[in-house]
This record gives structure tokens, sequence and C-alpha cells, in this order.
């Protein structure tokens, strides 16, 4: 099998010199792990210029967009990393689902009014990407064998020289309001306990959104918002409509290895506090709570039919149960959902049974997507979607896109939103909804 090339630059813990160099390139991507605050991320992936555009045409099924991503990896080519190389890329796939992506998987007969118009999938081919490994200090470019030898050269020389991009000021306009007030919420959420006392349904994640005008650079508000609130699975799409996505996502969706599939649902939230003892004991009432627990065990559930679908039967196992995450602004209820992938089937099979992620829609996952069309005003966009790389070889991972920002037609939107269950209390969850995302809205204002 081909074999990938790879060229040593000077380690970087932070991203931002390498990719200023690319920033302003068509499909510009950084994937980054939020090094060195982070800690539970290894891999920072830079890329740019794809070989190819997938975005999902207007009458296109999930499962015929998903079909021609399948295509565009075949047609690059498969290729093997150096013996003994452990980067996570090899070539491939790189960019978002949006959450109404799932529509185009899903019968879901009545959708809420899309006012974003952001492409529901776009997905670049890449040949090439420059990965930092922080477990083991360094930084290489990666080739793929189909990438001609003169763009090489042209990458290599690219990097060699000193960055000369510098950000610009951000600033918004007016401060980030909802789109709700909070006796719309209040409607809203009174809806989805109609359902739930009916037994409709167990469980529904609802959400609001917040959006103000801005002026200005996204990557000034990207690195201001990555200093303040750093998650593992934190990215930067630069769009080709001019739209940039920013995200600072604590949560994986779904992760292939070696054909070993994994996904970590968050489910259950506390607030952090500066004072250390009130803070240990938001820890403690997360890990106690029975309700948080019981939304958690839901999700699980949930997911272990979802990847059932695509596993091989037996594998799917729980190896972590409500395990506690800490992360700048909240404290997360997190469970682990292991399998591995059946002989015939792929990630993108595994992507086609498994999207969106049950722990930002609900139980059972069909029915609470069909209401949250029904109580929420507007489809979310990138909000709850996915972002993802998928090489050659097979490997995955994804995010799922909370505490994410939409930076489109000179505004910016950013969503919160929480699991309903019976014995929600509206004002609690309408509060939790906005202290999720209270970091990123402080550290926009403060630029």
């Amino acid at each position: 099998m081909p074999t990938c090339l790879l060229h040593a630059l000077p380690y970087l813990a932070d991203p931002a010199p390498y990719f200023a160099v690319v920033r302003h390139a068509p499909g510009a991507v950084l994937l980054d792990s939020a090094q060195p605050i982070a800690q539970r991320g290894r891999f920072d992936l830079i890329s740019a210029w794809p070989l190819q555009t997938l975005s999902v045409q207007p009458d296109e099924s999930g499962q015929q967009y998903l079909h021609r991503a399948r295509q565009a990896l075949a047609g690059l080519g498969q290729a093997q990393l150096p013996d003994g190389c452990e980067l996570p890329f090899a070539g491939g796939l790189i960019g978002y689902l949006s959450y109404d992506f799932g529509r185009r998987l899903e019968n879901l007969p009545h959708p809420n009014h899309d006012d974003l118009d952001l492409p529901h999938a776009s997905l670049g081919l890449y040949g090439w990407a420059l990965i930092s490994d922080h477990q083991r200090q360094t930084s290489h470019l990666m080739f793929h064998p189909a990438l001609q030898a003169c763009e090489r050269q042209r990458l290599i020389d690219l990097f060699g020289q000193p960055a000369r991009d510098q950000a610009q000021p951000f600033s918004l306009q007016s401060p980030m309001m909802p789109d709700q007030t909070p006796e719309q919420y209040r409607r809203a959420f009174e809806t989805v306990q109609a359902y739930i006392q009916a037994g409709d349904c167990y469980q529904v994640n609802l959400t609001q959104r917040f959006r103000a005008g801005f002026a200005g650079d996204p990557l000034t508000a990207y690195q201001a918002v990555r200093a303040a609130c750093s998650t593992p699975f934190s990215g930067y799409l630069q769009l080709s409509t001019g739209a940039a996505l920013l995200s600072f996502s604590p949560e994986r969706f779904i992760k292939v290895t070696a054909g070993q599939v994994e996904t970590r649902p968050i489910k259950g939230t506390r607030p952090r506090s500066l004072d250390p003892e009130e803070d240990a004991r938001h820890g403690r009432e997360l890990l106690a709570s029975a309700k948080d627990r019981s939304e958690n065990l839901m999700i699980v559930d949930l997911l272990r039919n979802d990847l059932g679908r695509t596993c091989r039967t037996g594998s799917v196992r729980v190896p972590q149960l409500f395990a506690l995450e800490s992360y700048p602004n909240v404290h997360h209820l997190v469970s682990a959902v292991t399998g591995e992938l059946a002989a015939d089937r792929d990630c993108l099979d595994l992507i086609a049974g498994s999207f969106p992620g049950g722990s930002i829609t609900g139980a059972p996952k069909i029915r609470a997507m069909q209401i949250i069309d029904e109580v929420e005003p507007t489809q979310r966009a990138i909000y709850c979607g996915s972002l993802l790389y998928l090489d050659v070889r097979g490997e995955m991972d994804s995010s799922i896109a909370i505490r994410t920002l939409l930076i489109k037609d000179d505004q910016v939107c950013c969503w919160g939103g929480g699991a309903i269950v019976a014995d929600s209390q509206w004002q609690a969850e309408y509060e939790e909804s906005i202290f999720k995302v209270k970091v990123l809205l402080d550290t926009l204002a403060g630029l």
C-alpha cells in the first residue's frame, strides 16, 4: 500500500502561528485540542486548499450524500502512515454536518424555519495536513501519496516562512440577545412537558439561540474564547460562503480507531465556582444527582441502540458510566459507549445510523427531533451537528458541536440548551441554557 510522506517542522504547542499561514486560504480548517491549557486532547490538525469540496445538494438524501463522500475517499486512494507513526490522519475528509443534516437521514415532515441558510453539510477532501502531536511534542506536514511533488514543496516552503498575517480586532455591535423571551421559552418547555407526561417521549433537548451583529476578525474571537474556555474538541472552519464556524466543544460524538468505536455522551451539568469548596460541592452534587444520572442513562441506552445498528453483534459495551469531567465554565457528567464496527460496515454507515447525537436530541430520538422542530422557532444549523475528520484508512473522530458560534452575514449566533425530563423545572432549565454559554457571551462582550 502507498505510504504517506512526512516532513518535520518545529513543534509548536499553540497552533495559532501555523494556522495564520493558511487561514485565508480556501477551505482553511483547524481542529484544535486547545493545548497547552486543555488536558484531554493530543493532536492539532490544520489544512486548506481541499482537492474537492462536497456540499449537500438541495434534493439529496443523507444516504446519497454520504455515498458521494465514500466515493471521494476512494478516489483519493488508500494510504498508510510510516511504521511507528501514530498521527490520526492520512488524508481524507474534514468538515461539518449540521444538526439539520439529520432531517435528510430521518423522516421529519414539518421543518422549522431556516433563517441562516447554512448548507446542511460540507466536507472537503484534503491531501495534506499539518499535525502536531502534543504527547510526543512533534509537528509534521503529512502528505498523501496522491499529492503532487510540486504541491508538497510549495507547502514545505510556505510553512518554512514566518507567518505575516495578524488577526484584526473583533467587537460586537450590541449585546448578544436571546431570540425568545423567558415567557416564550416557558411555553415551549410546557409543550415538551405535556408530551412527556402523555408518555410520548422521555427526554427532549430544548435550545435557545443568542445573536448580535459584529465587526472585525472572527479569528480574534476564536482566540479569545479559546483562552477563556479551553476544550479538547475546539475548531475553526472557514467556509466558502465567507462564514466561519468557531467551536469549543467538550463532547466527542464518535471516534473510530482500527475498527473500534467510542462515543462519549454528556448529560448533566453544574456551573464552576471560583471558590474551591463551593466548586467541589457542585461536582459532588452532580455525581449524586438522581435526575442527572437518569438523563445520562437514557442517552446511554439510546446510543447503545444507535451503535448496535452498525457494530458487530454483541460488541457494544458501556465501560464508563457517570464520570465527572470539569471544564473552565462547567462540570459535566460523562459516560462512554464502545463497540466494534461490523465487517461489512464503514464509518459513513456509522454516521448514517447514529446522527445526530442522542445527547442533544432526546429519547426516543426521532420523536424528540419532531418535537424540537415544533417548539424551537428556527433550525439549529451547526449547533448540535458535528465537526469531523475521516481518513482513507477509516480512522475518524468527531465532536458534538455544542458551545459553538456561527459567524455569517454580519452576525454571530450562539446556542444553549439542555435536557427536559419529567421532573424538570422551567426556570432552572432556562438558567442552565444561559450559564452553559455564558463564558462565550461574556468573552465576546469584552472584546
